[in-house]
């Protein structure tokens, strides 16, 4: 779960399911006691205007940080809520710098169960998981694109489809680094958006949000996941014109023009 959890992965709009035999979220049922569970992160969503919790069972956060693997029976709960704004637009802040929650907007629950997922071809399936869309009275939302989860999820097979897993273990970084950057990642953009330098120079992209994010450069592999006040380089070896975005917010994008000396 992205985010998008860290589940992009999170996916409220409506489109399609994944088929109409497959009535994968029908498996998941509306995860009613989710409060009494672990708290295990809160992010920001500046390009959506949204706060968001993520809450996992107790026994999920207990093996993720003994670092044994998510057992059946995990269940990740994404609630997400509007953020308050003032008359321009933009979002209030408490006195910790966070959004001040405002309506309700719905729910977005991962769940693990042994024997899951066997009815999904192996380009889609997402190991054990399944996915549900809840609206806010807690109604399963059967028009969303769940399709869409498992494709965002999918290319995080080493770290069992949890974009958050690293909220999830407590082995985040609690705050930016030093690290000299070109870009920094914050507020969900990149800062500055569109950078010049000569072919052969490293750009050196630095995120300081508390949602990961991943530089996916067109035509390049992807970077590992940056955690907040992690750091990645990228080197351009011809001139061109090179645009990339974060592989988990499609939404932010950026380019990098590398120039012959």
């Amino acid at each position: 779960m992205s985010p998008r959890i860290v589940l992009p992965a999170a996916v409220v709009t409506a489109l399609a399911l994944v088929a109409p035999t497959d009535a994968g979220p029908e498996k998941i049922t509306f995860p009613a006691g989710h409060r009494s569970h672990v708290l295990y992160a809160t992010v920001d969503r500046y390009d959506i205007k949204q706060h968001r919790e993520l809450y996992g069972t107790p026994e999920a956060v207990k093996a993720a940080r003994e670092g044994r693997p998510l057992p059946s029976g995990t269940v990740l709960t994404l609630v997400q809520y509007k953020a308050q704004v003032d008359a321009q637009g933009n979002p209030l802040k408490d006195a910790n710098g966070r959004f001040v929650k405002g309506d309700l907007v719905g729910y977005t629950v991962m769940e693990k169960r042994t024997g899951w997922g066997a009815e999904y071809a192996p380009e889609l399936r997402n190991g054990e998981w399944e996915y549900a869309v809840f609206t806010a009275d807690h109604k399963l939302n059967e028009k969303a694109n769940y399709k869409a989860c498992f494709t965002c999820h999918k290319p995080h097979e080493k770290q069992d489809f949890v974009i958050s897993l690293a909220k999830l273990k407590g082995a985040a970084p609690v705050a930016a680094t030093t690290t000299a950057a070109d870009v920094k990642i914050a507020g969900f953009a990149f800062g500055p958006a569109k950078l010049t330098v000569p072919v052969g120079r490293a750009v050196t992209w630095l995120n300081t949000d508390d949602s990961p994010h991943q530089i996916a450069v067109a035509g390049l592999p992807r970077s590992e996941f940056l955690l907040k006040g992690q750091s990645h380089s990228q080197a351009f070896g011809a001139a061109g014109v090179y645009s990339y975005a974060c592989g988990l917010h499609p939404g932010m994008k950026g380019t990098v023009e590398a120039k012959e000396r």
